[in-house]
């Protein structure tokens, strides 16, 4: 209490409750990369409206995706937990006989029994059987896509080949509520989604302008296959992937504008982020990951770091740049901290994040980090600036040419990696071992390794977690 008194003195902005009970938008895309937007140094196509939201709040350098893949960087995000905990790995495919367990609570689930009315409008990937989507999991309302966009029977390049790998899958159904109400069969009908994602997203919240409101807007772009209206086609210097990175910062400004014209800008939290990192062997219609090492699919950080922006006017002090280390999974208690909303009866790995959000430079709300991946893999570890990444068996895009239009170059899945200890500080691309350098350091993260080991467990080295609660299984199956 004193500390806030001796803020509002000083008059510094304090993140401070309302009589009103705060809105909260949360806006993610689907593989954009740290490097993607004008205010972390993207080119060759602007971000206005993203640029202008970090200027009026607060901009994170080090934020992290739960996992650098789909289904288990939103299982994160949405429980407050490292997914491996709860189950969830991997991108889930159509039909999946596993998806969020109904015991797991998700943000709309505490916030909706805080009063809150609940919307997703966007690609959801938690399991696409009626049992684990989002109107069973604390949602009052859900227009989307039940998994990624490339999970439809449709080639690379928009075409139906009688040889085409992708016709295993089904139709791609745009959901509305529990059923589809319509279906995704053209790269016409791709190019149309951030239009009616946004439409449905101002919608919501006109109709729930004099009422708390969670939006969450999982936008499906710029995941392959990508692409962009007529309005965007053709309007950047990079390309496609511009033209849909540009329709991107539209919709994020019509939501802003939408806020503004309703006088509910004072009153709500707005949070952009992304899932992982850029799925980089697409090329052109890839992002990037800002000089960061490795993309989508690895525990480096070209795989986990993400752009992390929040504003909330007259809340959150205006134009930080955040070192502070922080994750999605701490989303949950933070936003729960924020509505004053009760947190999950069950273990969460998330941390309140309040402080970071405030300005405190000297805070450390996370001091730790796992990198889990695969199934139950601990590839690395974190600890302030410090990581040390374990041997282990991955991906890597290095050395391979990226392929081009749409169609994915070539990748390997079981790259060798070697232990190896990194400064983050110094070396934020990850090249320079400091094992023995610093073996003291060593030491430390090897520790803590075994402490995650201990709990949530590592395949890579055969070891059960004591902690670990499994995955929800389809009711029939």
């Amino acid at each position: 209490m004193k500390k806030i008194l001796l803020l509002a003195l000083l008059g510094l902005p304090t993140i401070s409750f309302a009589q009103k009970k705060p809105n909260i938008i949360l806006i993610m895309m689907d593989d954009l990369g740290y490097g993607d937007l004008g205010v972390y140094g993207a080119s060759q196509y602007q971000t206005p409206n993203l640029d202008k939201m970090a200027k009026e709040g607060v901009r994170f350098t080090h934020f992290l995706s739960a996992q650098a893949v789909c289904s288990a960087s939103r299982a994160g995000l949405l429980t407050g937990c490292y997914p491996n905990r709860i189950g969830i790995a991997g991108a889930l495919f159509p039909n999946s006989k596993v998806g969020i367990d109904a015991e797991e609570e998700t943000i709309a689930e505490l916030l909706k029994a805080n009063g809150y009315r609940t919307g997703i409008f966007g690609k959801w990937h938690l399991g696409d059987r009626k049992e684990f989507l989002p109107l069973q999991h604390g949602f009052d309302e859900y227009v989307g896509i039940p998994y990624s966009n490339d999970m439809w029977p449709v080639n690379y390049d928009g075409t139906r080949p009688e040889n085409n790998p992708k016709k295993i899958h089904p139709e791609l159904p745009l959901i509305r509520g529990n059923e589809p109400a319509s279906y995704i069969k053209t790269l016409d009908d791709q190019a149309q989604i951030t239009q009616i994602l946004t439409k449905e997203s101002i919608q919501f919240i006109e109709k729930n302008k004099a009422k708390p409101f969670f939006l969450y807007l999982p936008n499906p772009m710029p995941h392959v296959p990508i692409n962009a209206s007529a309005a965007f086609k053709g309007k950047s210097k990079q390309g496609l992937y511009g033209d849909v990175m540009m329709e991107m910062d539209w919709s994020v400004g019509q939501i802003l504008q939408t806020l503004k014209r309703l006088h509910l800008a004072e009153n709500t939290l707005v949070i952009f982020t992304s899932d992982n990192g850029p799925w980089q062997n697409f090329g052109n219609h890839a992002g990037s990951t800002g000089g960061l090492r490795e993309a989508k699919g690895t525990s480096f950080e070209g795989g986990q770091r993400v752009p992390f922006i929040v504003q909330w006017k007259g809340h959150i002090p205006e134009g930080q740049v955040q070192s502070g280390l922080a994750s999605n999974i701490d989303l949950l208690p933070t936003i729960c901290a924020i509505t004053k909303s009760p947190l999950p009866k069950k273990k969460i790995d998330g941390v309140n994040i309040q402080s970071l959000l405030q300005g405190n430079t000297d805070a450390e709300p996370r001091k730790e980090f796992y990198y889990y991946y695969r199934t139950n893999n601990l590839e690395a570890v974190r600890k302030g600036t410090w990581k040390l990444v374990f041997a282990h068996p991955g991906r890597t895009h290095e050395g391979f040419m990226p392929g081009q239009d749409g169609f994915p170059g070539p990748l390997r899945e079981d790259f060798p990696f070697k232990q190896a200890l990194y400064d983050l500080r110094r070396d934020p691309g990850e090249r320079y071992d400091v094992s023995e350098k610093y073996p003291e350091k060593l030491a430390e993260l090897q520790t803590l390794g075994n402490q995650a080991r201990a709990e949530i467990g590592d395949d890579l080295l055969k070891i059960k977690g004591s902690e670990n609660r499994a995955a929800g299984k389809a009711l029939n199956p």
